[in-house]
């Protein structure tokens, strides 16, 4: 063990302090990205590639720390809860695990597009950047649109929350609400502070929970081949199997919802494409860190779905009332295990809440280089003040609206509600980043694309982005969905009002106060101490 501790830490070392990597990218990697830019339609925003990457503790992520960047996003609690409420929307194992291959698919084709544009566009910010080169008109509508999204849904309160009941439950404490709610502050403080302030210990500690994450679904998938050759107390470890389709439900809305909660299990592919001014060797690592790291997800997942089933039958899966994975532990090692799974739970979810605001912080940070008006100025939102190497102002952007959703709402009904409307926007962005996709292949032919996705693959992931978006709005048996007595569509409405603010938001900025008071803007460029290079917006007097 101590010479894979020693192994590992080295690894990471090597990951942040290489001199390479805070120096120079390879020639390679500088033609590939200047290339593009030298065409000014296909440059987003205001700043250049140069302009963009500067500041910051430069290139410090290899290839390790990238792929477990993406692991440790997708893996986070879903994969031991999220099967059980699966099986019981399809009614069938069979259709279940369907369900996940289906996942793994969408996901793998959104990769690619991801991967295309993101070895286009190399720099941090993800979609904000990709909608920046697509949709240049009206003029940063897209950026203050996708800002709407990222800011006002931008916390990571779920994984707080989770973290919090599971650390009671080891504790042997009952969940009240501000015992539970303090435990979950404590957490999105001490993340905030911990990628503000030492952000080499931050990604360290970041990819020493992605690995804990992997070893123990591989002790869960081991676990269950040794319950398939019937050498544990599970009497017939093979029963779901035979005739696994019996039961499937017909009904459409049930596989959507279902659908839905498979994808947002194998939400988080897309991690290093936020962080790219961050990575060494971008368009190399991205290329390789991307697939390898939605893979070993994926098998894992596979896998562990397999492990669950072997050692419950559907009907205890359904009248259990617990988490798939407390009954996998409960039936192969006894009751006392049950108190295991809920430390494993509560660091898988302590490591998704670091992961999640690892890339948060520079998404926001991206949007307030680019000049959004933000209070106090977009000068020091867009600064890695105090440490100049990582952002504590974008953390504390992503911060504020984790601990409202936090404290605010009472859980029972608003906060699943919640989570439900953070997802929709992200749905009606990702549609018109395959649009754009499309659109740029069309007018941008010739331009450089160190990798290109296969065009039914695109064709695939854009039908799936219809169908998640219409799908939420077909009604329910009964009438009834996952938050009553709210209205099935409500969070839909929420979501997209969301964007509309945005878009009001964006009119009263660039068009209907200039118009009311006289004045234009006129863009400037400034370098802060720090080495970063932001936009900043003057008014001039037209009258």
């Amino acid at each position: 063990m101590s010479t894979w501790w020693s192994r590992f830490r080295k690894q990471q070392e090597g990951d942040q302090d290489d001199p390479a990597s805070e120096s120079q990218l390879n020639e390679k990697d500088q033609t590939i990205q200047k290339l593009p830019n030298n065409d000014a339609d296909l440059n987003p925003g205001e700043l250049t590639f140069e302009e963009d990457t500067a500041g910051g503790m430069g290139r410090h992520l290899g290839v390790t720390s990238c792929t477990l960047l993406i692991v440790g996003r997708i893996i986070g609690t879903g994969i031991f809860s999220t099967p059980s409420s699966i099986l019981s929307s399809v009614g069938s194992v069979g259709a279940s695990l369907m369900l996940w291959v289906l996942g793994f698919l969408l996901s793998f084709c959104g990769l690619f597009i991801w991967l295309e544009f993101g070895t286009m566009f190399p720099r941090s910010g993800g979609e904000k950047v990709y909608l920046e080169a697509v949709y240049r008109k009206p003029k940063y509508l897209a950026t203050v649109v996708f800002a709407a999204n990222a800011i006002l849904l931008g916390f990571t309160a779920s994984g707080c929350i989770v973290f919090a009941s599971n650390i009671l439950v080891v504790a042997n404490q009952t969940a009240g609400r501000w015992n539970e709610r303090g435990i979950a502050l404590g957490v999105i403080f001490f993340v905030t502070l911990l990628h503000g302030l030492t952000p080499k210990t931050g990604v360290f500690i970041m990819n020493l929970l992605s690995v804990f994450k992997i070893v123990i679904l591989l002790f869960v998938v081991v676990t269950g081949w040794v319950v398939l050759s019937g050498k544990t107390r599970v009497t017939d470890p093979h029963y779901n199997f035979r005739n696994a389709f019996a039961g499937s439900s017909t009904s459409s809305y049930e596989y959507a919802t279902a659908t839905f909660k498979v994808l947002n299990a194998y939400a988080g592919w897309s991690n290093v494409n936020y962080v790219m001014n961050n990575v060494r060797n971008p368009v190399r690592t991205l290329k390789i860190a991307g697939p390898l790291g939605l893979g070993i997800c994926a098998s894992l997942y596979l896998l562990a779905n397999v492990a669950y089933f072997s050692a419950a039958t559907k009907t205890e899966i359904e009248k259990s009332g617990v988490t798939v994975a407390a009954l996998f532990f409960g039936n192969v090692f006894g009751s006392v295990a049950e108190r295991a799974l809920a430390v494993f739970i509560a660091l898988s979810a302590l490591g998704n809440v670091i992961t999640v605001t690892f890339a948060a912080s520079r998404v926001n940070q991206e949007l307030a280089k680019e000049g959004i008006p933000l209070p106090f100025g977009n000068k020091f939102w867009a600064s890695n003040w105090p440490t100049g190497k990582s952002p504590l102002p974008g953390l504390i952007i992503h911060l504020i609206p984790s601990i409202i959703v936090i404290i605010a709402p009472p859980p029972n009904i608003v906060y699943p509600f919640i989570l439900d409307v953070e997802g929709y926007p992200s749905q009606i962005i990702n549609f018109f980043v395959v649009i754009g996709l499309f659109y740029l292949r069309w007018k941008k032919p010739a331009a450089v694309r160190p990798f290109k996705v296969w065009w039914p693959l695109a064709v695939f992931f854009f039908a799936a982005a219809v169908f998640l978006l219409v799908a939420p709005f077909l009604r329910p048996p009964g009438g009834i969905g996952d938050t009553p007595p709210l209205p099935y569509y409500l969070y839909c409405l929420v979501g997209i009002a969301i964007m509309l603010a945005g878009v009001l938001y964006w009119a009263a900025w660039r068009i209907i106060l200039p118009k009311v008071f006289g004045y234009e803007f006129v863009p400037r460029k400034e370098t802060l101490d720090d080495g970063t290079v932001v936009t900043v917006f003057s008014s001039k007097k037209t009258r």
